[in-house]
């Protein structure tokens, strides 16, 4: 549904961007992750048609954003970072205000708008002057305006930016709501936001792509290896003996516990999934397997690892 090909951006002599090039698939929630000043709102802003790049391309529902710039963009929500909002308008007013912007017949914004207001949890504000409600309802309000034509495509800048803790969990479960019927791209530099709504990452730096993919690929990438953790209950010699014999293991780690359970850190061979190997094995060796988890980079760690230079 998005598809960025070689994008690159001057501002002058300033390079924003180089060579950005991704894909976003049909209902994909996938979050756009860099420090600030990495362009991720530069990106955003030229698949949303708000300005061109210096060169390269992209489609956004297989329209591509310069030959078929009006149809690219009826099919986009856009949420910027600094949401365009009439502050002595009503919550009504305005969405009515936007919805004749999109061209939507009288029948069909009356219906949607009554929609979004639900999806938004917008009730009680409906008729509310704008310039009244807290940072986080007007956040709420620019989703409202983003979705109200029922785009393909939604484009979320720094959606939870300034708002406090609970409408920061209430607008995360609103967009995870809207992954369910609308390809999304959100941008954040908030690591929690990606771990806890998207389900692919795309990380950008100095205005450059360095990584797209799940964020345990990732670490299993940066790290060189397949991580687990078991907790057994048996004599740790033993067991360190018969964890390091099993085929694909590269290194095992004695972590003491007390008594006779310990823990033991097993790092594989990239890709290599030995979860179920090791499991029987405590289990037939009639040890006590106490706990099994995969471990790996923190989202932190590997953000640091990727836009840094140095080592963690």
């Amino acid at each position: 549904m998005i598809e960025a090909y070689n994008l690159t951006k001057y501002y002058g002599d300033f390079l924003a961007i180089e060579d950005v090039s991704f894909k976003v698939g049909k209902g994909q929630i996938v979050g756009f992750l860099g420090p600030n000043g990495s362009g991720k709102t530069t990106t955003m802003r030229i698949l949303t048609g708000f300005m061109p790049p210096s060169s390269g391309t992209a489609k956004v529902a297989d329209h591509d954003i310069l030959d078929e710039s009006l149809e690219a963009r009826r099919k986009v929500g856009y949420l910027p970072e600094t949401v365009p909002l009439y502050m002595d308008m009503t919550v009504r007013a305005y969405l009515e205000f936007q919805g004749n912007l999109r061209g939507m017949t009288r029948t069909h914004l009356k219906k949607r708008l009554d929609d979004v207001v639900d999806i938004c949890r917008l009730g009680d504000y409906r008729d509310t002057i704008i310039g009244k409600l807290s940072k986080g309802y007007k956040q709420r309000v620019g989703i409202g305006q983003a979705i109200l034509h029922e785009p393909d495509v939604l484009i979320l800048d720094e959606p939870t930016i300034g708002i406090d803790p609970r409408q920061v969990v209430e607008t995360r479960q609103l967009i995870k709501g809207l992954g369910k019927e609308h390809t999304l791209l959100l941008s954040t530099h908030i690591l929690p936001e990606v771990s806890m709504v998207c389900e692919q990452v795309i990380v950008i730096n100095d205005g450059r792509i360095v990584a797209v993919d799940k964020p345990e690929n990732l670490s299993a990438r940066l790290r060189g290896s397949e991580q687990v953790r078991l907790d057994v209950r048996g004599p740790s010699k033993d067991v360190l003996t018969r964890l390091r014999s099993v085929k694909g293991v590269r290194e095992v780690t004695w972590v003491p516990g007390s008594g006779d359970r310990n823990g033991y850190t097993i790092e594989a061979q990239p890709g290599l999934d030995l979860r179920e190997e090791l499991a029987r094995l405590v289990v037939n060796s009639g040890w006590g397997l106490q706990g099994l988890q995969t471990g790996g980079l923190s989202l932190e760690e590997i953000f640091l690892k990727l836009t840094t230079k140095e080592d963690i």
